[in-house]
């Protein structure tokens, strides 16, 4: 483990995150789903509980992505994502805190309208946080938009950063990387050991730097399953591959993991990313209405919706250890209530 931190260390990180996110024991869900009986223990680790921003997954990846920005002495940072992205809201938040202006470029990647999509939930946030929102137009990719527009602000002196969509560089996964280590280290302080960890899979860099994480600490890649929320599974399956094979060359490691190391689970994408299925919703209400914690429609709820339907099955035997990567995205709940409501 040792190893692992020295090899973070040489990567240049910004402070984002004040301590561990804590592992919770879902009890009351142990029980609804029938774990209790079946001696399966089902924990969370929760990445929502988080002080800045609103909390969520993608600060992990800014702490590396702003970190190496602040070092090369970035003025302006631009970054870019869905009308709803969680990372567009943590970016901005970020930025914020650390005084950097920050300008988000957002694409109608859903096929999804109304009042409060269009302007409540994330999309307020950004704003409130001090970001200056541009909507790429239809037809244009919002990277090209953003990419356009940093053109505009070098040509005026500045220096900026282009951060793409969910932070999913090699770079930003090493945010995660390190949350396997901290993961690591509170299983010897809970006195076990996590059987198999689950996380919602957008654009791969969670997976893949859990992957790589979990991998260098010898514990293998395979520890990791992730449902897919974006691409296909089998789109999703390849694109972590590569990226954890990039996150561990970028450590200094081989890039040893293979294909079927990689799980990706794409039964629960439904019609496409941010549409809500039936399955998504009976997830956020369960585990709302027995474990008062809250899930998000487009990540959480749709990765919990599977693994649900996993632990329905026999794969998982009496003394197993259950981890679900709770990764935030709570204000998307706001921008869902029509779906919320019809439900």
């Amino acid at each position: 483990m040792r190893t692992l931190i020295s090899q973070l260390e040489q990567f240049p990180r910004t402070c984002l995150i004040e301590q561990a996110t804590p592992i919770q024991r879902l009890v009351a869900l142990e029980q609804i789903l029938g774990l209790e009986v079946r001696g399966i223990r089902l924990f969370a680790k929760r990445d929502d509980f988080m002080a800045l921003g609103g909390g969520g997954n993608k600060l992990r990846k800014l702490e590396f992505l702003l970190g190496a920005a602040l070092h090369d002495g970035i003025e302006h940072v631009i970054t870019v994502g869905g009308l709803q992205s969680n990372h567009a809201r943590l970016t901005a938040a970020a930025c914020a805190s650390l005084g950097l202006p920050c300008e988000l470029v957002l694409s109608r990647a859903v096929a999804k309208e109304g009042e409060e999509y269009e302007h409540s939930g994330n999309v307020l946030l950004d704003e409130l946080f001090g970001a200056r929102v541009h909507i790429s137009p239809d037809g244009i990719s919002a990277l090209h938009s953003a990419e356009r527009r940093a053109a505009q602000l070098e040509k005026a002196g500045h220096k900026v950063k282009v951060i793409p969509t969910g932070g999913s560089t090699a770079l930003g996964c090493l945010g995660y990387v390190r949350a396997a280590q901290e993961i690591a280290e509170q299983e010897q302080a809970l006195a076990l050991q996590f059987t198999r960890v689950f996380t919602a899979n957008g654009s791969s860099g969670t997976h893949a730097g859990l992957s790589a994480g979990f991998a260098a600490l010898g514990r293998g890649a395979s520890l990791v399953k992730s449902y897919a929320v974006l691409a296909d599974a089998s789109t999703a399956q390849r694109q972590t591959l590569d990226l954890s094979h990039h996150v561990q060359t970028l450590l200094g490691l081989p890039a040893d993991i293979e294909a079927h190391d990689i799980e990706v689970d794409g039964n629960y994408l439904g019609k496409g990313y941010g549409l809500p299925t039936p399955e998504m919703l009976n997830a956020l209400r369960l585990m709302a209405r027995h474990q008062g914690l809250l899930l998000d429609p487009v990540y959480s709820g749709k990765a919990f919706a599977g693994l649900i339907a996993d632990l329905q099955s026999d794969r998982y035997v009496r003394g197993d250890n259950l981890l679900f990567v709770m990764t935030g995205g709570t204000p998307g709940l706001f921008a869902y209530r029509d779906a919320l409501q019809d439900a």
